[in-house]
């Protein structure tokens, strides 16, 4: 990795599958695309666009490279739409974790989850699935510790709000 020294390839490699799973987690579950935005961040890390500078851990600046690059994605994609209707009426496809074979409780848990504010979902998605501490949340998503911590307490209420207005689990 002539432009990225500080990176080893076999950690890199080691956190190929985390960095996926958060990539499609960036594009709501879109495989296609969270294979095109992952895809992306590595070749901006071999071609320098993305220098690791070693002030975070590999996978805290990993996730932020995920991120980003999923973020402008979106915004080019969206800019090229016809208008706010074509928007509107665009239906994501279902979350991919979600299986008819999986207990009634995850799929419970994770639509509660989506029906969060997105910061709130996306702190919480990384704390709890990406173990990763708020600090490193906080880098990962361009904000503050303060702010990062306010989202998982307000995500973790309303998640908690959320699941017991569903009742139990089926």
């Amino acid at each position: 990795m002539r432009h990225n020294p500080l990176i080893d390839q076999r950690e890199l490699e080691g956190l190929h599958e985390q960095c996926f799973s958060w990539a499609l987690t960036c594009v709501r579950g879109r495989r296609a695309e969270a294979e095109d935005v992952l895809q992306m961040a590595y070749l901006a890390i071999v071609e320098g666009e993305a220098r690791f500078g070693g002030q975070s851990s590999l996978r805290t600046w990993l996730f932020s490279v995920i991120r980003n690059l999923a973020g402008s994605r979106w915004r080019r994609a969206r800019r090229s739409l016809e208008g706010l209707a074509r928007i509107a009426a665009f239906a994501p496809h279902a979350e991919p974790f979600v299986t008819p074979a999986m207990p009634a409780e995850n799929a419970r848990v994770l639509d509660a989850l989506r029906a969060l504010p997105k910061r709130q979902h996306e702190v919480l998605d990384l704390v709890f699935y990406r173990d990763l501490s708020i600090a490193e949340a906080a880098d990962v998503l361009g904000v503050s510790l303060g702010t990062a911590r306010m989202h998982y307490e307000r995500g973790k209420a309303a998640l908690r709000a959320r699941l017991a207005d569903m009742g139990p689990a089926a």
